[in-house]
């Protein structure tokens, strides 16, 4: 469990479970390895490769790099 503070100054947690913050994405690549097996247990999928955080006030994204914890990218929403 962690925090992070946004660049908007808002504090991010993954503290409860389920949270809005915390997003489960992985790489089609990834995607394909898992499913090539002939059966698949939901409790036993690995975690994606990259940590994905959203922040619910200004909605950046933040992805973390699973082993260092590491901000790797942030994107930040287009206003049109």
């Amino acid at each position: 469990m962690a925090r992070f503070t946004c660049k908007c100054g808002e504090i991010l947690s993954n503290t409860l479970v389920p949270n809005n913050v915390q997003l489960r994405v992985y790489s089609d690549e990834e995607w394909d390895n898992i499913i090539q097996t002939e059966s698949i247990d939901p409790l036993s999928l690995p975690f994606p490769k990259n940590d994905i955080w959203r922040c619910y006030k200004c909605e950046r994204i933040y992805v973390f790099d699973w082993e260092s914890g590491a901000v790797i990218k942030t994107y930040v929403l287009d206003e049109q």
